[in-house]
């Protein structure tokens, strides 16, 4: 967290700029692409990268498709996992997240700048017309990250329970289901820890519709977190308590 307000602080000069420029191309989306805004909202993230001392090294990006839509599920681990993401993906995508958290400093700004969805967690008829809208717009070739996890609290580099309803959405717009494996994200603004910060990023191989077509929801969220835990290991990670999720607390 205290690197997190360093990263906010330092930038309160630059800060009503890029919220200026932000609302802007919002509210002129016939001027500014999808592309535009997206390389804008990178050009922030690298800001805030900078000045927090935040290093991300980026792995299996010759695993995203090069066309159509697809949604990325990650392991949660803090408020820096979809800036992490972001900045190795090299095509435009976007995001959701919790409504409570999404008003924040710039955070407003950024959400309303590329399109994200805003989701009330406690709200089940708005979380299925939220599903609903973003499994029409990745059909239509959009890419999302969600987080199947939910909440990210103390998880680490502990991979939680993944929630089987959350993929639904790929899976009924038979689109590609990517697994990320976030590594040490929750250092970069959840941790007390001083000093430059090194995160990674892998991005899996894509679950294709003919692989998955036939499965439930809940096997295809312990095949993506099995994943996960693996990439992990072979990133030199152990954290994980125990790799059934009916055992996790």
């Amino acid at each position: 967290m205290l690197r997190f307000l360093i990263a906010i602080i330092t930038n309160l000069k630059n800060g009503p700029a890029f919220i200026r420029t932000m609302r802007k191309m919002t509210k002129h989306p016939e001027k500014y692409s999808e592309r535009d805004k997206y390389v804008y909202a990178l050009k922030i993230v690298r800001t805030l990268m900078k000045s927090a001392r935040i290093s991300t090294k980026i792995y299996g990006v010759e695993n995203l498709p090069e066309e159509g839509g697809y949604v990325m599920y990650p392991n949660h681990q803090g408020k820096y996992d979809v800036l992490g993401i972001m900045y190795g993906h090299r095509n435009p995508c976007t995001f959701v997240m919790d409504k409570a958290k999404s008003y924040g400093f710039m955070v407003r700004e950024m959400v309303d700048l590329l399109g994200a969805k805003r989701l009330m967690l406690d709200d089940v008829r708005q979380n299925i017309v939220i599903m609903d809208k973003i499994t029409k717009e990745v059909k239509e070739g959009k890419r999302y990250i969600l987080f199947s996890e939910g909440g990210y609290d103390n998880n680490g580099n502990i991979v939680q329970r993944f929630k089987p309803g959350s993929f639904k959405c790929a899976m009924r717009a038979k689109v590609p289901i990517i697994p990320v494996t976030l590594i040490d994200s929750y250092i970069a603004f959840n941790s007390l820890k001083p000093g430059p910060v090194n995160t990674k990023v892998i991005f899996g191989k894509p679950i294709m519709y003919e692989d998955y077509k036939d499965l439930k929801t809940h096997e295809v969220a312990d095949i993506v977190r099995s994943t996960i835990i693996s990439t992990m290991e072979a990133y030199g990670v152990f954290d994980n308590r125990n790799n059934s999720p009916d055992l996790l607390t």
